[in-house]
Protein backbone atom coordinates (compact mmCIF):
# COMPACT_ATOMS: atom_id res chain seq x y z
CA UNK A 1 0.00 0.00 0.00
CA UNK A 2 2.82 2.27 0.72
CA UNK A 3 4.14 2.02 -2.94
CA UNK A 4 0.41 2.30 -4.74
CA UNK A 5 -0.25 5.60 -2.62
CA UNK A 6 3.25 7.00 -3.24
CA UNK A 7 3.16 6.40 -7.08
CA UNK A 8 -0.51 8.19 -7.20
CA UNK A 9 0.77 11.31 -5.33
CA UNK A 10 4.02 11.33 -7.13
CA UNK A 11 3.60 15.20 -7.95
CA UNK A 12 2.00 16.32 -4.84
CA UNK A 13 3.62 15.20 -1.64
CA UNK A 14 1.21 15.12 1.47
CA UNK A 15 1.97 17.10 4.09
CA UNK A 16 2.75 16.19 7.44
CA UNK A 17 -0.40 16.86 9.33
CA UNK A 18 -2.31 14.99 6.85
CA UNK A 19 -0.05 12.07 7.03
CA UNK A 20 -0.19 12.14 10.49
CA UNK A 21 -3.87 12.06 10.90
CA UNK A 22 -4.08 9.26 7.80
CA UNK A 23 -1.90 7.17 10.88
CA UNK A 24 -4.08 7.34 13.70
CA UNK A 25 -7.02 7.02 11.61
CA UNK A 26 -5.94 3.59 10.81
CA UNK A 27 -4.79 2.94 14.24
CA UNK A 28 -8.41 3.66 15.89
CA UNK A 29 -9.26 1.36 12.55
CA UNK A 30 -7.25 -1.14 14.45
CA UNK A 31 -8.96 -0.86 17.87
CA UNK A 32 -7.00 1.44 19.83
CA UNK A 33 -7.31 4.79 21.43
CA UNK A 34 -4.26 7.43 20.31
CA UNK A 35 -2.21 6.90 22.85
CA UNK A 36 1.18 7.13 20.74
CA UNK A 37 3.62 5.62 19.11
CA UNK A 38 5.82 4.62 22.59
CA UNK A 39 3.11 3.12 24.83
CA UNK A 40 1.56 0.79 22.53
CA UNK A 41 4.98 -0.31 21.14
CA UNK A 42 6.00 -1.11 24.62
CA UNK A 43 2.31 -2.83 25.44
CA UNK A 44 1.01 -4.19 22.55
CA UNK A 45 0.86 -7.97 21.51
CA UNK A 46 3.87 -9.41 18.60
CA UNK A 47 1.18 -8.18 15.67
CA UNK A 48 0.45 -4.60 16.67
CA UNK A 49 4.43 -4.06 17.44
CA UNK A 50 5.02 -5.09 13.83
CA UNK A 51 2.42 -2.58 12.68
CA UNK A 52 3.48 0.12 14.82
CA UNK A 53 7.02 -0.15 14.03
CA UNK A 54 5.89 -0.77 10.09
CA UNK A 55 3.40 2.97 10.50
CA UNK A 56 6.80 5.26 10.79
CA UNK A 57 8.45 3.94 7.90
CA UNK A 58 6.05 4.97 5.22
CA UNK A 59 6.14 9.09 5.96
CA UNK A 60 10.14 8.85 4.60
CA UNK A 61 9.01 6.67 1.42
CA UNK A 62 6.12 9.03 1.02
CA UNK A 63 7.90 12.25 1.59
CA UNK A 64 11.11 10.96 -0.65
CA UNK A 65 9.30 10.00 -3.21
CA UNK A 66 8.71 12.42 -5.64
CA UNK A 67 12.17 12.24 -7.36
CA UNK A 68 12.33 10.88 -11.22
CA UNK A 69 11.52 7.44 -11.92
CA UNK A 70 14.22 7.34 -14.24
CA UNK A 71 16.73 8.08 -11.31
CA UNK A 72 15.46 5.46 -9.00
CA UNK A 73 15.48 3.06 -12.41
CA UNK A 74 20.03 3.88 -13.05
CA UNK A 75 20.94 1.84 -10.04
CA UNK A 76 19.68 -1.06 -8.13
CA UNK A 77 21.03 -2.76 -5.21
CA UNK A 78 21.11 -6.72 -5.09
CA UNK A 79 21.70 -8.45 -2.25
CA UNK A 80 25.22 -8.72 -2.42
CA UNK A 81 25.39 -4.71 -2.64
CA UNK A 82 26.73 -4.50 -5.87
CA UNK A 83 25.36 -1.27 -8.24
CA UNK A 84 23.80 -2.33 -11.31
CA UNK A 85 23.85 -0.35 -14.62
CA UNK A 86 20.82 -0.69 -16.99
CA UNK A 87 23.15 -2.07 -19.60
CA UNK A 88 23.90 -5.07 -17.11
CA UNK A 89 20.61 -6.66 -17.89
CA UNK A 90 22.22 -10.15 -18.88
CA UNK A 91 23.89 -10.48 -15.72
CA UNK A 92 21.42 -9.69 -13.64
CA UNK A 93 19.64 -12.94 -14.73
CA UNK A 94 23.16 -15.23 -14.10
CA UNK A 95 22.75 -13.47 -10.20
CA UNK A 96 19.34 -13.97 -9.64
CA UNK A 97 19.73 -17.63 -10.63
CA UNK A 98 22.58 -17.91 -8.03
CA UNK A 99 20.82 -16.18 -5.84
CA UNK A 100 18.42 -18.43 -5.89
CA UNK A 101 20.70 -21.32 -5.50
CA UNK A 102 22.38 -20.29 -2.49
CA UNK A 103 18.90 -19.57 -0.96
CA UNK A 104 17.70 -23.09 -1.66
CA UNK A 105 14.32 -21.84 -3.39
CA UNK A 106 13.62 -25.11 -5.38
CA UNK A 107 15.45 -26.58 -7.58
CA UNK A 108 14.00 -29.80 -10.59
CA UNK A 109 15.35 -33.20 -9.68
CA UNK A 110 15.59 -36.00 -12.32
CA UNK A 111 12.74 -37.64 -11.06
CA UNK A 112 10.52 -34.84 -12.60
CA UNK A 113 9.42 -33.73 -8.56
CA UNK A 114 10.51 -30.35 -7.69
CA UNK A 115 13.03 -31.04 -4.37
CA UNK A 116 13.63 -28.21 -1.81
CA UNK A 117 17.61 -27.52 -1.86
CA UNK A 118 16.81 -26.26 1.86
CA UNK A 119 18.49 -28.79 4.73
CA UNK A 120 15.90 -31.86 5.55
CA UNK A 121 15.37 -30.65 8.71
CA UNK A 122 15.39 -26.93 7.64
CA UNK A 123 12.97 -25.68 10.47
CA UNK A 124 10.84 -22.29 9.83
CA UNK A 125 9.67 -20.07 13.06
CA UNK A 126 6.47 -19.19 11.32
CA UNK A 127 5.63 -23.29 11.03
CA UNK A 128 6.42 -23.52 15.11
CA UNK A 129 3.23 -21.37 15.61
CA UNK A 130 0.08 -23.19 16.06
CA UNK A 131 -2.11 -20.14 15.42
CA UNK A 132 -0.98 -19.55 12.07
CA UNK A 133 -1.59 -22.82 10.82
CA UNK A 134 -5.26 -22.61 12.97
CA UNK A 135 -5.50 -18.90 10.82
CA UNK A 136 -4.85 -20.78 7.71
CA UNK A 137 -7.87 -23.45 7.98
CA UNK A 138 -10.12 -20.94 10.31
CA UNK A 139 -9.40 -17.42 9.03
CA UNK A 140 -7.59 -14.79 12.00
CA UNK A 141 -10.44 -13.17 12.60
CA UNK A 142 -12.31 -16.96 14.43
CA UNK A 143 -8.36 -17.86 16.09
CA UNK A 144 -7.66 -14.32 17.65
CA UNK A 145 -11.09 -13.52 18.83
CA UNK A 146 -11.09 -10.26 20.88
CA UNK A 147 -7.74 -11.07 22.04
CA UNK A 148 -6.21 -8.01 21.23
CA UNK A 149 -7.50 -5.36 22.92
CA UNK A 150 -7.13 -7.24 26.32
CA UNK A 151 -3.72 -7.75 25.64
CA UNK A 152 -2.64 -4.26 26.63
CA UNK A 153 -2.33 -4.56 30.20
CA UNK A 154 -0.14 -7.15 29.70
CA UNK A 155 3.82 -6.26 31.69
CA UNK A 156 6.48 -6.55 28.91
CA UNK A 157 7.37 -10.33 27.81
CA UNK A 158 10.72 -11.14 25.60
CA UNK A 159 9.20 -12.70 22.65
CA UNK A 160 9.74 -16.04 21.99
CA UNK A 161 9.51 -18.99 18.97
CA UNK A 162 8.71 -21.68 20.98
CA UNK A 163 5.42 -20.61 22.79
CA UNK A 164 3.42 -17.45 23.36
CA UNK A 165 3.74 -15.99 27.18
CA UNK A 166 0.23 -16.14 28.90
CA UNK A 167 -0.92 -12.98 30.99
CA UNK A 168 -2.15 -15.78 33.46
CA UNK A 169 1.28 -16.96 33.59
CA UNK A 170 3.69 -16.03 37.14
CA UNK A 171 6.22 -13.48 36.67
CA UNK A 172 8.92 -14.69 35.25
CA UNK A 173 12.69 -14.40 36.97
CA UNK A 174 15.80 -16.20 36.07
CA UNK A 175 15.18 -19.40 37.34
CA UNK A 176 19.29 -20.96 37.54
CA UNK A 177 18.80 -22.60 33.98
CA UNK A 178 21.87 -21.80 31.99
CA UNK A 179 22.50 -23.15 28.31
CA UNK A 180 26.39 -23.48 27.28
CA UNK A 181 28.35 -24.07 23.97
CA UNK A 182 30.36 -27.41 24.79
CA UNK A 183 31.73 -27.51 21.59
CA UNK A 184 31.91 -26.72 17.52
CA UNK A 185 32.97 -29.67 15.08
CA UNK A 186 33.22 -29.67 11.36
CA UNK A 187 30.40 -26.92 11.50
CA UNK A 188 28.22 -28.50 13.88
CA UNK A 189 27.79 -26.81 17.28
CA UNK A 190 27.21 -28.98 20.63
CA UNK A 191 25.24 -27.26 23.66
CA UNK A 192 24.36 -28.73 27.01
CA UNK A 193 21.99 -27.06 29.63
CA UNK A 194 23.72 -26.44 33.31
CA UNK A 195 21.98 -26.57 36.57
CA UNK A 196 23.20 -23.92 38.73
CA UNK A 197 23.35 -24.63 42.34
CA UNK A 198 19.96 -23.26 43.66
CA UNK A 199 18.40 -24.64 40.68
CA UNK A 200 19.84 -27.82 41.65
CA UNK A 201 18.63 -28.07 45.55
CA UNK A 202 14.95 -26.96 43.72
CA UNK A 203 15.51 -30.31 41.71
CA UNK A 204 16.64 -32.61 45.04
CA UNK A 205 13.26 -30.98 46.50
CA UNK A 206 11.30 -32.03 43.38
CA UNK A 207 12.67 -35.44 43.74
CA UNK A 208 11.61 -35.67 47.31
CA UNK A 209 7.89 -34.97 45.85
CA UNK A 210 7.90 -37.52 43.34
CA UNK A 211 8.66 -40.17 45.66
CA UNK A 212 6.03 -38.81 48.24
CA UNK A 213 3.14 -40.21 45.20
CA UNK A 214 1.46 -37.20 46.25
CA UNK A 215 0.74 -34.16 43.77
CA UNK A 216 -0.15 -31.56 46.34
CA UNK A 217 3.57 -31.71 47.29
CA UNK A 218 4.80 -30.89 43.38
CA UNK A 219 1.93 -28.08 43.63
CA UNK A 220 3.17 -26.13 46.30
CA UNK A 221 7.12 -26.57 45.09
CA UNK A 222 5.84 -24.88 41.90
CA UNK A 223 4.02 -21.96 44.10
CA UNK A 224 7.41 -20.94 45.26
CA UNK A 225 9.02 -21.98 41.79
CA UNK A 226 6.85 -21.41 39.22
CA UNK A 227 9.39 -22.11 35.90
CA UNK A 228 10.79 -25.15 37.58
CA UNK A 229 10.54 -27.24 34.02
CA UNK A 230 10.66 -31.33 35.33
CA UNK A 231 7.87 -30.13 38.19
CA UNK A 232 5.93 -28.31 35.41
CA UNK A 233 5.83 -31.11 33.08
CA UNK A 234 4.94 -33.69 36.07
CA UNK A 235 2.23 -32.13 37.05
CA UNK A 236 1.13 -31.75 33.43
CA UNK A 237 1.01 -35.43 33.26
CA UNK A 238 -0.81 -35.64 36.45
CA UNK A 239 -3.32 -33.04 35.05
CA UNK A 240 -4.20 -35.01 31.74
CA UNK A 241 -4.76 -38.20 33.92
CA UNK A 242 -6.91 -36.43 35.35
CA UNK A 243 -8.86 -35.03 32.26
CA UNK A 244 -7.42 -31.43 32.43
CA UNK A 245 -5.95 -31.14 29.06
CA UNK A 246 -6.09 -27.52 29.06
CA UNK A 247 -4.29 -26.83 32.01
CA UNK A 248 -1.97 -30.08 30.86
CA UNK A 249 -0.97 -28.36 27.85
CA UNK A 250 -0.25 -24.79 29.62
CA UNK A 251 2.30 -26.43 32.05
CA UNK A 252 3.66 -27.81 29.44
CA UNK A 253 4.10 -24.35 27.58
CA UNK A 254 5.48 -22.73 30.49
CA UNK A 255 8.18 -25.24 30.51
CA UNK A 256 9.07 -24.73 26.82
CA UNK A 257 9.24 -20.84 27.43
CA UNK A 258 11.04 -21.07 30.96
CA UNK A 259 13.68 -23.61 28.66
CA UNK A 260 13.77 -20.94 25.95
CA UNK A 261 14.80 -18.22 27.67
CA UNK A 262 17.73 -20.20 29.19
CA UNK A 263 19.14 -20.34 25.42
CA UNK A 264 22.31 -19.78 24.30
CA UNK A 265 22.70 -16.45 22.23
CA UNK A 266 24.38 -18.62 19.04
CA UNK A 267 21.74 -21.43 19.86
CA UNK A 268 19.70 -21.34 16.56
CA UNK A 269 16.01 -23.35 16.17
CA UNK A 270 15.78 -23.64 12.51
CA UNK A 271 19.64 -24.05 11.56
CA UNK A 272 19.58 -27.82 12.29
CA UNK A 273 23.35 -27.67 13.52
CA UNK A 274 22.85 -27.02 16.74
CA UNK A 275 23.12 -30.44 18.91
CA UNK A 276 21.80 -31.48 22.61
CA UNK A 277 23.24 -34.50 24.25
CA UNK A 278 20.24 -36.43 25.52
CA UNK A 279 22.17 -38.65 28.30
CA UNK A 280 23.08 -35.78 29.60
CA UNK A 281 20.03 -35.59 32.62
CA UNK A 282 19.69 -31.79 32.45
CA UNK A 283 19.09 -31.91 28.39
CA UNK A 284 16.53 -34.42 28.59
CA UNK A 285 13.33 -31.97 29.97
CA UNK A 286 13.84 -29.98 26.92
CA UNK A 287 13.44 -33.02 25.15
CA UNK A 288 10.43 -34.14 26.80
CA UNK A 289 8.92 -31.07 26.61
CA UNK A 290 8.96 -30.69 22.96
CA UNK A 291 7.46 -34.18 22.35
CA UNK A 292 4.69 -33.68 24.62
CA UNK A 293 4.01 -30.07 23.35
CA UNK A 294 4.05 -31.93 19.95
CA UNK A 295 1.41 -34.46 20.96
CA UNK A 296 -1.06 -31.60 22.26
CA UNK A 297 -0.59 -29.89 18.56
CA UNK A 298 -1.41 -33.63 17.08
CA UNK A 299 -4.62 -33.66 19.39
CA UNK A 300 -5.54 -30.25 18.90
CA UNK A 301 -5.76 -30.31 14.67
CA UNK A 302 -2.58 -28.74 14.07
CA UNK A 303 -0.50 -31.49 12.37
CA UNK A 304 1.99 -28.94 10.35
CA UNK A 305 3.11 -27.48 13.37
CA UNK A 306 3.59 -30.80 14.99
CA UNK A 307 5.89 -32.05 12.24
CA UNK A 308 7.71 -28.91 12.56
CA UNK A 309 8.47 -29.45 16.20
CA UNK A 310 8.90 -33.14 15.20
CA UNK A 311 11.77 -32.08 12.71
CA UNK A 312 12.97 -29.92 15.35
CA UNK A 313 13.38 -32.73 18.08
CA UNK A 314 15.42 -34.93 15.27
CA UNK A 315 17.28 -31.92 14.64
CA UNK A 316 18.73 -31.96 18.20
CA UNK A 317 20.50 -35.53 17.87
CA UNK A 318 19.79 -36.60 14.33
CA UNK A 319 22.39 -40.12 14.21
CA UNK A 320 21.16 -41.31 17.57
CA UNK A 321 16.99 -39.76 17.83
CA UNK A 322 17.12 -40.54 21.27
CA UNK A 323 12.92 -40.68 21.23
CA UNK A 324 12.85 -42.05 17.64
CA UNK A 325 10.78 -39.50 16.56
CA UNK A 326 10.98 -41.10 12.92
CA UNK A 327 8.26 -43.55 14.33
CA UNK A 328 6.07 -40.67 14.44
CA UNK A 329 7.52 -38.38 11.53
CA UNK A 330 5.96 -40.04 8.38
CA UNK A 331 2.23 -40.12 10.33
CA UNK A 332 2.79 -36.01 10.84
CA UNK A 333 3.65 -35.91 7.20
CA UNK A 334 0.62 -37.70 6.13
CA UNK A 335 -1.87 -35.67 8.20
CA UNK A 336 -0.10 -32.56 7.45
CA UNK A 337 -0.27 -33.51 3.77
CA UNK A 338 3.53 -32.80 3.12
CA UNK A 339 4.02 -36.11 0.99
CA UNK A 340 7.19 -34.39 -0.76
CA UNK A 341 8.86 -33.91 2.53
CA UNK A 342 8.22 -38.03 3.48
CA UNK A 343 9.19 -38.86 -0.23
CA UNK A 344 12.48 -36.74 0.10
CA UNK A 345 13.82 -37.78 3.39
CA UNK A 346 12.62 -41.63 2.08
CA UNK A 347 15.12 -41.12 -0.53
CA UNK A 348 17.88 -39.19 1.27
CA UNK A 349 17.78 -41.19 4.39
CA UNK A 350 16.93 -44.49 3.37
CA UNK A 351 20.77 -45.75 1.88
CA UNK A 352 22.43 -44.79 5.61
CA UNK A 353 19.53 -45.51 7.97
CA UNK A 354 17.32 -48.40 6.93
CA UNK A 355 14.33 -46.36 6.97
CA UNK A 356 12.45 -49.25 4.77
CA UNK A 357 12.95 -51.66 7.66
CA UNK A 358 10.97 -49.89 9.85
CA UNK A 359 6.98 -50.69 9.84
CA UNK A 360 5.63 -47.07 9.49
CA UNK A 361 8.21 -45.64 6.68
CA UNK A 362 7.48 -49.16 4.60
CA UNK A 363 3.88 -48.49 4.64
CA UNK A 364 3.82 -44.49 4.87
CA UNK A 365 6.05 -44.15 1.90
CA UNK A 366 4.07 -45.80 -0.84
CA UNK A 367 0.99 -44.07 0.88
CA UNK A 368 2.82 -40.50 0.39
CA UNK A 369 3.26 -41.64 -3.14
CA UNK A 370 -0.23 -43.01 -3.96
CA UNK A 371 -1.27 -39.46 -2.86
CA UNK A 372 1.00 -37.42 -5.03
CA UNK A 373 -0.38 -39.70 -7.66
CA UNK A 374 -3.76 -38.27 -7.08
CA UNK A 375 -3.08 -34.55 -7.01
CA UNK A 376 -4.07 -33.61 -10.95
CA UNK A 377 -2.23 -30.38 -11.08
CA UNK A 378 1.26 -32.70 -11.75
CA UNK A 379 2.16 -33.78 -15.14
CA UNK A 380 1.23 -36.85 -16.65
CA UNK A 381 5.01 -38.87 -16.20
CA UNK A 382 4.90 -37.42 -12.87
CA UNK A 383 1.57 -39.13 -11.65
CA UNK A 384 2.63 -42.65 -13.53
CA UNK A 385 5.43 -42.57 -11.57
CA UNK A 386 4.28 -41.56 -8.53
CA UNK A 387 1.58 -44.40 -9.39
CA UNK A 388 4.31 -47.18 -9.94
CA UNK A 389 6.39 -46.42 -6.69
CA UNK A 390 3.37 -46.70 -4.91
CA UNK A 391 2.75 -50.03 -5.93
CA UNK A 392 6.16 -51.13 -6.04
CA UNK A 393 6.94 -49.95 -2.99
CA UNK A 394 3.33 -51.34 -1.11
CA UNK A 395 4.05 -54.78 -2.13
CA UNK A 396 7.99 -55.07 -0.53
CA UNK A 397 6.26 -53.65 3.00
CA UNK A 398 3.70 -56.68 2.77
CA UNK A 399 5.88 -59.28 1.78
CA UNK A 400 8.15 -58.00 4.48
CA UNK A 401 5.75 -56.84 7.31
CA UNK A 402 2.79 -59.28 6.63
CA UNK A 403 1.42 -59.24 10.09
CA UNK A 404 0.29 -55.53 9.37
CA UNK A 405 -2.51 -55.81 6.95
CA UNK A 406 -5.21 -58.18 9.13
CA UNK A 407 -5.16 -55.42 12.32
CA UNK A 408 -5.48 -52.90 9.52
CA UNK A 409 -7.94 -54.24 7.63
CA UNK A 410 -10.00 -54.45 11.82
CA UNK A 411 -9.07 -51.43 12.91
CA UNK A 412 -10.60 -49.89 9.17
CA UNK A 413 -13.74 -52.11 10.00
CA UNK A 414 -12.96 -53.82 6.28
CA UNK A 415 -13.59 -57.11 6.01
CA UNK A 416 -10.69 -58.98 3.80
CA UNK A 417 -12.14 -61.14 1.06
CA UNK A 418 -12.27 -64.97 1.12
CA UNK A 419 -8.80 -65.26 -0.64
CA UNK A 420 -6.84 -62.81 1.87
CA UNK A 421 -8.58 -63.87 4.58
CA UNK A 422 -8.03 -68.23 4.15
CA UNK A 423 -4.23 -67.02 2.79
CA UNK A 424 -1.56 -68.39 5.09
CA UNK A 425 1.05 -65.74 4.29
CA UNK A 426 -1.43 -62.90 6.09
CA UNK A 427 -3.16 -64.99 8.46
CA UNK A 428 -2.71 -65.28 12.02
CA UNK A 429 0.17 -66.90 11.74
CA UNK A 430 2.17 -63.75 10.29
CA UNK A 431 1.91 -62.11 13.92
CA UNK A 432 2.45 -65.64 16.51
CA UNK A 433 5.84 -65.78 14.49
CA UNK A 434 7.22 -62.56 14.93
CA UNK A 435 9.49 -61.50 17.19
CA UNK A 436 7.97 -58.93 19.96
CA UNK A 437 10.29 -55.75 19.20
CA UNK A 438 8.44 -55.87 15.88
CA UNK A 439 5.38 -56.69 17.18
CA UNK A 440 5.67 -53.46 19.09
CA UNK A 441 6.28 -51.51 15.77
CA UNK A 442 3.19 -53.28 13.79
CA UNK A 443 0.90 -52.17 16.49
CA UNK A 444 2.22 -48.81 17.31
CA UNK A 445 1.87 -48.56 13.26
CA UNK A 446 -1.70 -49.66 13.19
CA UNK A 447 -2.96 -47.90 16.02
CA UNK A 448 -1.50 -44.77 15.29
CA UNK A 449 -2.20 -44.09 11.27
CA UNK A 450 -5.26 -46.67 10.90
CA UNK A 451 -7.41 -43.54 10.23
CA UNK A 452 -5.40 -42.56 7.12
CA UNK A 453 -5.88 -45.58 5.44
CA UNK A 454 -9.86 -45.51 5.46
CA UNK A 455 -10.36 -43.78 2.06
CA UNK A 456 -12.07 -46.30 0.11
CA UNK A 457 -9.82 -45.25 -2.63
CA UNK A 458 -7.09 -45.91 -0.89
CA UNK A 459 -8.48 -49.37 0.25
CA UNK A 460 -8.93 -50.08 -3.28
CA UNK A 461 -5.64 -49.41 -4.13
CA UNK A 462 -4.20 -51.55 -1.22
CA UNK A 463 -6.40 -54.59 -1.95
CA UNK A 464 -5.37 -54.93 -5.91
CA UNK A 465 -1.63 -54.94 -4.18
CA UNK A 466 -2.95 -57.41 -1.78
CA UNK A 467 -3.73 -59.47 -4.62
CA UNK A 468 -0.84 -59.24 -6.74
CA UNK A 469 1.55 -60.26 -3.42
CA UNK A 470 -0.46 -63.25 -2.98
CA UNK A 471 0.42 -64.31 -7.12
CA UNK A 472 4.47 -63.86 -6.06
CA UNK A 473 3.86 -65.62 -2.58
CA UNK A 474 1.97 -68.56 -4.78
CA UNK A 475 4.57 -68.45 -7.57
CA UNK A 476 7.40 -68.77 -4.80
CA UNK A 477 9.15 -65.86 -5.44
CA UNK A 478 12.91 -66.06 -3.55
CA UNK A 479 11.84 -62.00 -2.24
CA UNK A 480 8.98 -63.66 0.30
CA UNK A 481 11.95 -66.29 1.55
CA UNK A 482 14.01 -63.85 1.84
CA UNK A 483 11.88 -61.00 3.49
CA UNK A 484 11.13 -64.15 5.44
CA UNK A 485 14.63 -64.79 6.96
CA UNK A 486 15.16 -60.98 7.43
CA UNK A 487 12.52 -60.56 9.45
CA UNK A 488 13.89 -63.84 11.64
CA UNK A 489 17.07 -62.45 12.49
CA UNK A 490 16.61 -58.92 12.43
CA UNK A 491 13.99 -57.25 15.72
CA UNK A 492 15.53 -59.80 18.32
CA UNK A 493 15.10 -56.94 20.76
CA UNK A 494 14.03 -53.09 20.37
CA UNK A 495 16.75 -50.59 20.96
CA UNK A 496 15.85 -48.13 24.30
CA UNK A 497 14.59 -45.28 22.38
CA UNK A 498 11.86 -47.29 20.52
CA UNK A 499 10.80 -48.26 24.57
CA UNK A 500 10.80 -44.59 25.09
CA UNK A 501 9.06 -43.91 21.87
CA UNK A 502 6.48 -46.83 22.99
CA UNK A 503 5.99 -45.23 26.88
CA UNK A 504 5.38 -41.43 25.94
CA UNK A 505 3.29 -42.25 22.44
CA UNK A 506 1.16 -44.09 25.47
CA UNK A 507 -0.51 -46.37 22.52
CA UNK A 508 -2.20 -49.05 24.74
CA UNK A 509 -1.30 -51.61 21.31
CA UNK A 510 2.16 -50.96 21.53
CA UNK A 511 2.42 -50.63 25.60
CA UNK A 512 0.89 -53.47 25.73
CA UNK A 513 3.89 -55.64 24.09
CA UNK A 514 6.28 -53.90 26.29
CA UNK A 515 8.61 -55.98 28.10
CA UNK A 516 8.88 -55.78 32.50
Amino acid sequence: FAQITAEESEDEPPSREEGTDARLSERDAAGGKNEGAVTEEAEGDGQREGEEAEQPDQTPVLSNKPRKKKKKRKTKKTAAGETLEDNDLGDIESLLEKIEDTNGLSQQTQSGIIADSRPLLYVEHRNLNPENELKRYFGARAVLGDQRPRQRQRQYVRSTWLTAPKNTWPRYSKTGIAMQLVDTRRGVQYFTFEHHREYQQVQFKFLDAVESMDPNNIVLLLQMNPYHVDSLLQLSDVCRMQEDQEMARDLIERALYSLECAFHPVFSLTSGTCRLDYRRPENRAFFLALFKHLMFLEKRGCPRTALEFCKLILSLDPENDPLCVLLLIDFLSLRAREYTFLTRMFQEWESHRNLSQLPNFAFSVPLAYFFLSQQEERSELELSQARERAARLIQLALIMFPSVLMPLLDHCSVQPDARVASHSFFGLNAQISQPPALNQLTSLYVGRTHSLWKDPAVMAWLETNVHEVLRMVDARDLLVEESEHKRKMRYQSAPRNIYRHVILSEMKEATAALPL
